[in-house]
């Protein structure tokens, strides 16, 4: 096993070193540009068509459903695991190029949902089909530019998969949650189960794989329609429950915030460094950061998008709007609060790494007791990874769908094998798993951001078009307000 754990480290050197960072840095400094800022300008608009349904689309769910079944899968550990390895690997300038990653990211996450939307395919019976394997088939074409391009598509959705099945979907989601159920209840490994080689499971682990496993079939065979429905409420009730305990920290704190801004903006640019070394230090901080950034709410990977392809509407750029809000939502406020929180508490530079340093900060945080906070921390890292679990599954299936020409046989038979590995990921290594989800991700990144940068002309026209309708009265704005 740990032959294979350095071969994956080194295949994770190679997926995410620097050509994959620029890449997806410039690329959304190419949408920002071609778009004109689209992401600031029309953020206000964003955030109001955000809690509407638009009246008279089409697809599945309502755009808000769309949006939840995308912040379900973003919203995870990225924001409470990802931040804590971001910072402990890269200092706290890591947070800087976390949130500089997010404001570029938001174009890219508005391109790829108005992409979605303007080449899904829509049956008869309403089921929706769409993302990156179908905007690279349809938007480039059989030939763009004399290169057969539905090869990129069809391996876009081989990575899909395999990040949902053996990736972000399910083993890093179901081990961080075992994991803080195991540092809450069991911080001792008192209580074993069963070993496997030097690895000890607590019944800790085990009861809580076997719950999360049995709650995510539950869901997960009822389809989009119930992912839909369980996201709705459940991802604005974590969300806020999140917020408002990052808040408390904070308040309690706030004499810490500005030398925590301080360690920020310092740390972003390498002047903490010790002579000689700032250029190393610089290169951690933007690579820390902008990598779990991106794993964090997955703008540019192509995910997000095929969820915004079930959305009910009629405007590729209506949608493109509410997709932007969910990488606004994830990093540039949840993530920002999880590293402050982290910051002002000093839980980052103890010694620790992943959870246990944000579980430290809850812990000291939050009034009370170190108990009360590592325990509300545990619950909310449950149920952000419980609803990443199903966002995946939505993503992952619906790649399936595609390599196997809409063959719902196949797909249900997947659903099981999904189950499966949620139940076997909390008895697979921490740093296999991670490592696994990392490449995983990469490899979707890009097939999709060539497709983006070849299409920017499409999205830029597109969105031109919209507004202009808009100003000019043709579009109907009159939408009803989410019940």
């Amino acid at each position: 096993m740990d032959a294979f754990v350095s071969v994956l480290k080194s295949a994770d050197d190679v997926v995410w070193g620097v050509p994959t960072i620029i890449l997806i840095m410039a690329t959304g400094i190419l949408l920002t540009a071609r778009l004109g800022v689209i992401q600031f300008r029309k953020l206000g608009k964003a955030l109001k068509y955000m809690v509407s349904n638009e009246q008279g689309g089409k697809g599945e769910i309502s755009s808000f459903g769309a949006l939840c079944t995308a912040l379900a899968a973003t919203v995870g550990t990225g924001n409470i695991v990802g931040v804590a390895t971001a910072i402990a690997a890269g200092g706290p300038g890591a947070l800087f190029w976390m949130i500089a990653a997010a404001c570029v990211g938001m174009a890219t996450k508005y391109s790829e949902g108005v992409l979605a939307v303007k080449y899904r395919e829509i049956d008869s019976d309403g089921h929706s089909l769409g993302g990156p394997f179908y905007y690279i088939e349809k938007g480039l074409g059989e030939k763009y530019r004399g290169i057969r391009w539905k090869w990129l598509a069809k391996i876009f959705a081989v990575f899909g998969i395999g990040a949902g099945l053996l990736g972000i979907g399910t083993i890093t989601q179901t081990s961080s949650i075992t994991d803080a159920v195991k540092n809450f209840f069991d911080p001792n490994n008192s209580d074993i189960a069963f070993s496997i080689g030097r690895n000890d499971y607590t019944w800790s682990v085990v009861i809580s794989a076997v719950v999360v496993a049995l709650f995510v079939a539950l869901v997960v065979i009822g389809g989009i329609k119930r992912i839909a429905n369980v996201t709705e409420v459940v991802v604005p009730f974590m969300i806020i429950i999140y917020i408002i305990s990052c808040i408390s920290i904070l308040i309690l704190n706030a004499e810490r915030i500005p030398a925590a801004f301080g360690l920020i903006f310092e740390g972003a640019f390498g002047l903490r460094a010790v002579a000689g070394g700032a250029l190393g230090a610089l290169l951690d901080a933007v690579q820390s950061g902008v990598v779990r950034g991106i794993f964090s709410n997955e703008a540019g990977l192509g995910s997000a998008p095929i969820a915004a392809a079930a959305a009910k509407t009629k405007e590729p750029v209506r949608q493109g709007l509410v997709s932007m809000t969910g990488t606004f939502i994830d990093t540039i406020i949840i993530c920002n609060m999880t590293g402050l929180a982290i910051l002002v508490t000093n839980s980052w530079d103890i010694g620790k790494e992943g959870v246990a340093v944000t579980i430290n900060a809850f812990g000291r945080g939050i009034p009370w007791s170190y108990s009360t906070g590592a325990f509300l921390l545990m619950l909310c890292l449950a149920f952000f990874a419980f609803t990443t679990i199903l966002g995946w599954d939505y993503y992952s299936e619906r790649c399936l769908e595609y390599l196997v020409n809409k063959n719902m046989k196949v797909v249900r038979i997947y659903r099981w094998l999904y189950v499966t590995a949620v139940l076997v990921g909390p008895f697979l290594t921490l740093e296999f798993v991670w490592r696994l989800a990392d490449i995983f991700n990469g490899l979707m990144a890009i097939p999709n951001l060539i497709a983006l940068v070849l299409l920017s002309g499409v999205i830029a026209h597109e969105s031109r078009d919209y507004f202009k309708r808009l100003n000019n009265g043709e579009i109907d704005e009159g939408f009803k307000k989410i019940k």
